[in-house]
C-alpha cells in the first residue's frame, strides 16, 4: 500500500494555496463586517462569492473534477478531495465558493447525463461558475425516504409537466437550473419509476429561504404545471434514483473533506491559543485538561484522513464503495463536530462569540450530521451490512 500523495498533487494543492491567499483572503477580510453583521448587504456578499466563483474556474481550480469536454480539467477524485480540505482548512468564508463541491451550486457530474447538443448551453456556463444549479430531491414528506417523494411528471406532448413541492434546496433562491427528480411510474418509484429533469429557473416559483444557518440559504421550490423538453431528461426515464446514487460516492469523499478540513482549522487555532494564553503563570497548553482534549483531537483527524482518502482512491480506481461512503459520512462529519467542540472549550467563553474562530464552524458541522444523509441514516446503511 502506498499512502503516497502524488507530487502532481502536491504541486496543485501549493498553486490553489497561493490562490487563496492571492484572490480570496483579501475579500474575506474586507466583508468581515458584513459576516458578523445582523443585517448585512447580501447584494455585497453575493457579489463577492461570484467573484470567487469565477477567478477559480479561469484558474482551473473551481470545477476541476469535471471533464476537460465541458470546461474542467478532469482531475481525480482524490485531487478534488485535496482542494476540498484545503478550502475548509484555510477557515474563510469565501474560500468553499473557490471549489465546488460540495457546494451544490457548482457543477455536478449529474449534468454529464444530458444529451450532449445541451452540454454548451447548461453544462459549460456552470462549469465557468457564470450560472448556478440546485438539487432538488427533498420534499416535506420525503427526506431521509428519498424513494418517498411526491413531485411528479406526466408527459405532455413532446415533454414532460412537473407538479410537486420541494423544500431544503441550498441555492434554491439563485439557481438558474434546477436538476428535478420526480415520480414518472408510481408503481415502480426507486425501482425505475423516478425520474431526473434539469429544469431552468423559468419553470419553477421559488419560495423564501427557510434558515440561513452556515452560509448556506436553502428554499422551497414550487413546481406549477412546468413544462421541459423531452431532452432535459437526464439520462434515461425511469432511472432518476440510480443516476443519483451513482454520484453519490465522490459526493461523499467531498463531504467528509470539508469536515476533515473544518477540523483541522479548529485544531490549529485551538493549539495557538493554548500556546499563548497563559494561565497560572504559564501556557494553557501545559496543563493536561487542555493538552490531552487536543492530542484525542489529532488522532481523530488522523482517523478521518485516511477514511476520506481511501474512499477517494477507490472511487477513482473505479470501485462502488457504497459501504465506505456511508461509514466516512457518518464517522467524519461526527467526529469532526467533535473535534469543533472539544476545541471551543479551549478558548473558554471566548470559544462562545460569534466573532470568534470556532463557533460558527461548529454550527457549520452540526449542519453536516444533517444533510446529504443524516447520521442516523448511515448508521442504518452500516447495520444492514452487518446483516442487521
Amino acid at each position: 500500500m502506498d499512502f503516497t500523495i502524488p507530487d502532481e498533487l502536491s504541486d496543485l494543492r501549493a498553486s490553489f494555496a497561493t490562490f487563496l491567499e492571492r484572490e480570496v483572503r483579501p475579500l474575506d477580510e474586507e466583508l468581515q463586517p458584513e459576516f458578523w453583521s445582523r443585517c448585512p448587504d447580501q447584494d455585497r456578499v453575493a457579489a463577492a462569492a461570484a467573484l470567487v466563483a469565477r477567478r477559480s474556474a479561469e484558474e482551473g481550480f473551481f470545477a476541476a473534477h469535471m471533464p476537460e469536454s465541458v470546461g474542467g480539467q478532469g482531475l481525480s477524485t482524490l485531487g478534488m478531495t485535496l482542494l476540498v480540505e484545503d478550502a475548509a482548512r484555510s477557515g474563510m468564508r469565501l474560500a468553499m465558493l473557490a471549489i465546488s463541491p460540495p457546494n451544490p451550486s457548482g457543477p455536478s457530474p449529474l449534468l454529464l447525463a444530458l444529451p450532449e447538443h445541451l452540454h454548451d448551453r447548461y453544462a459549460r456556463p456552470i462549469v465557468a461558475a457564470e450560472s448556478t444549479m440546485c438539487f432538488a430531491l427533498t420534499e416535506p414528506e420525503a427526506g431521509s425516504d428519498a424513494q418517498a417523494i411526491r413531485t411528479s411528471a406526466v408527459k405532455d406532448g413532446d415533454g414532460w409537466r412537473i407538479n410537486g413541492h420541494k423544500h431544503y434546496i441550498t441555492n434554491g433562491d439563485k439557481a438558474d437550473v434546477a436538476v428535478v427528480f420526480a415520480v414518472t411510474d408510481p408503481q415502480r418509484r426507486a425501482a425505475g419509476g423516478i425520474t431526473a429533469f434539469l429544469v431552468p429557473s423559468d419553470q419553477f416559483r421559488r419560495g423564501p429561504v427557510q434558515w440561513n444557518i452556515s452560509d448556506t440559504h436553502p428554499s422551497e421550490l414550487f413546481f406549477e404545471d412546468s413544462w421541459v423538453p423531452d431532452d432535459h431528461v437526464l439520462g434515461e426515464v425511469g432511472a432518476g434514483f440510480f443516476l443519483a446514487m451513482s454520484f453519490l460516492n465522490a459526493g461523499r469523499a467531498f463531504i467528509g473533506a470539508q469536515a476533515l478540513g473544518l477540523a483541522e482549522y479548529c485544531l490549529d487555532a485551538a493549539v495557538a491559543h493554548a500556546q499563548q494564553r497563559t494561565a497560572f503563570g504559564r501556557p494553557i497548553g501545559k496543563f493536561q485538561a487542555v493538552s490531552f482534549p487536543l492530542a484525542e483531537s489529532k488522532c481523530d483527524i488522523e482517523a478521518m484522513r485516511w477514511l476520506i482518502y481511501h474512499l477517494a482512491w477507490s472511487v477513482d480506481a473505479g470501485e462502488n464503495p457504497m459501504l465506505d461512503a456511508s461509514i466516512v459520512k457518518y464517522y467524519a462529519t461526527e467526529k469532526a463536530y467533535t473535534v469543533a467542540d472539544r476545541t471551543l472549550q479551549t478558548f473558554g467563553g471566548m470559544g462562545l462569540l460569534r466573532e470568534g474562530p470556532i463557533e460558527r464552524i461548529l454550527r457549520h458541522l452540526r449542519m453536516l450530521r444533517v444533510v446529504e444523509g443524516a447520521s442516523g441514516i448511515q448508521q442504518l446503511v452500516i447495520a444492514r451490512t452487518l446483516g442487521l
